[in-house]
């Protein structure tokens, strides 16, 4: 963890140029803009970057917000992307990621910590911020799919979901594995019950 002091702030529109800082970076010409999940498997395909980028706009105009912005130093610095569940298109028809109750539960689907800034505990406190903002808009509990490392570590390719031991830091309870595996890591369904605290 670094001494430096990390605010974390709902991704609304205002906010937006530093969203796009986060999630439009890079050299590829295709990004996911944290919509994967927010879309069916085919719409997602057949989208364009630019349709992409423009969803997550516009959900930065309603609430809940789609997500929440880390700053240090007044830079942005990571990304969590969240919402309720029943939001989430592509986890209505998931075979891997499975619902666990008919409980209207929220989802953390990404996390993104730019180069530079990670290993400094700022995805610990991106998610212990999802906690707080979730229970403030009245979510009963939420659920994370992070992958178990089994004592080794994640390529940051594959770290976007965290991990189980990043969600049990702040309260989570396993599950059940989901059918999903990530470079041969099982991934779990994680959650943390809000209205019981």
């Amino acid at each position: 963890m670094s001494d430096e002091k990390v605010e974390v702030h709902p991704a609304t529109t205002d906010r937006w140029d530093d969203v796009a800082t986060l999630l439009g970076a890079g050299n590829t010409k295709q990004h996911c803009w944290c919509t994967y999940f927010r879309m069916s498997s085919g719409d997602y395909s057949r989208s364009s970057d630019e349709e992409r980028e423009q969803l997550l706009r516009d959900l930065t105009g309603r609430r809940p917000t789609p997500g929440l912005v880390a700053y240090a130093g007044g830079e942005p610095v990571g990304w969590i992307g969240l919402g309720p569940r029943a939001d989430l298109e592509r986890l209505h028809r998931s075979r891997t990621i499975p619902k666990i109750d008919d409980r209207p539960v929220w989802s953390v689907v990404c996390f993104l910590v730019r180069p530079g800034h990670r290993r400094r505990g700022i995805a610990h406190t991106l998610l212990a911020a999802a906690v707080d903002h979730a229970r403030a808009e009245g979510a009963c509990g939420l659920e994370g799919y992070p992958a178990d490392p089994d004592g080794g570590r994640l390529d940051n390719t594959f770290a976007y979901f965290g991990t189980v031991g990043l969600f049990e830091s702040v309260g989570f309870r396993r599950v059940r594995p989901t059918g999903s595996r990530t470079s041969g890591r099982t991934r779990w369904v994680v959650r943390l019950d809000l209205d019981s605290d």
